[in-house]
């Protein structure tokens, strides 16, 4: 039977009696980390068509972020924004509380921001040391002769996959040759590896089985655990719930809510993303029909 990473409950503190609690709310204040990544009232429209309205939500080092919504809800849009292939066309995007504003994804990744989208940008037929160098091989000798340094890659590459806690017997073999799982995790330890202060993971569980799934979140919490300050963009509230410390519910383009770990069940995330209601009533009408 497949174990699951299991959710650790990390509460907020209570808030401080009076009348010591204004100046205990300041000094928690100026002690707080500065996030890692922050969206303030951002808003995007492709014409006529406003993708995404009004989305405030922030990304603090060393925790996951939750996105959660269904099909259409907007993730791919801000996936964009955050990864620089989209510029907002209101609000402000702040990196580690500066004002930032990316014309590519590259100026993104030079920002510290990493994305690993679902098709995982790998090349299937290369093998997982070259993958995981992919644009950013290490070189030896003296211009303009210049050569791949090959053993030094794979030294890197297999050091750097261990200390995510991900053991692959052979790195020449193609990375089409591993499961989805070990593939999404080569994704992330190369992302740290280059320096990733923020990565971005585009439903990484979406395609996978029960216990691929289950390595996936493991890394997520390795990534974490690193102080990397990790978005996790998901439709399914149950993976979420394992690994999250921060959701946010996002609904036709809007942000419908937010939850803090602590003050939340799986239950309400499920009811959340169900619509509520809108479960109830199908709830209820499946009972009808199977009567």
């Amino acid at each position: 039977m497949t174990e699951y990473p299991q959710p650790v409950d990390r509460p907020l503190p209570p808030a401080p009696a009076a009348p010591e609690a204004a100046a205990a709310s300041a000094e928690a204040s100026d002690s707080a980390p500065t996030p890692a990544l922050e969206l303030r009232a951002v808003s995007k429209a492709f014409g006529s068509v406003l993708a995404i309205r009004d989305i405030t939500l922030q990304v603090d080092p060393g925790t996951v972020t939750c996105v959660l919504g269904d099909n259409g809800a907007g993730k791919s849009t801000l996936i964009k924004i955050l990864s620089g292939v989209h510029q907002p066309t209101e609000g402000d995007l702040l990196v580690d509380g500066e004002v930032r504003s990316f014309d590519t994804p590259r100026d993104a990744l030079a920002a510290g921001i990493a994305t690993v989208f679902q098709d995982l940008a790998t090349v299937p037929l290369m093998s997982v040391w070259r993958n995981f160098f992919l644009g950013n091989e290490p070189l030896r000798g003296m211009r303009p002769l210049r050569f791949l340094d090959a053993r030094r890659a794979r030294a890197v590459c297999r050091d750097e996959l261990l200390a995510m806690g991900i053991d692959i017997r052979d790195l020449e073999q193609p990375v089409g040759t591993l499961s989805g799982g070990e593939r999404q995790a080569v994704a992330i330890a190369r992302a740290v590896h280059f320096g990733a202060k923020v990565l971005i993971l585009d439903e990484p569980t979406s395609a996978l089985g029960v216990k691929q799934s289950g390595v996936v979140l493991k890394y997520v919490l390795q990534a974490r655990e690193r102080g990397v300050a990790v978005v996790f963009i998901t439709h399914n509230p149950h993976h979420a719930y394992m690994v999250g410390d921060r959701f946010y519910l996002l609904n036709r383009g809007r942000l419908t809510n937010e939850f803090v770990r602590g003050h939340v069940v799986r239950e309400d995330l499920v009811k959340a993303m169900a619509g509520g209601a809108e479960l109830e009533a199908l709830a209820h009408e499946l009972e009808s029909v199977n009567r």
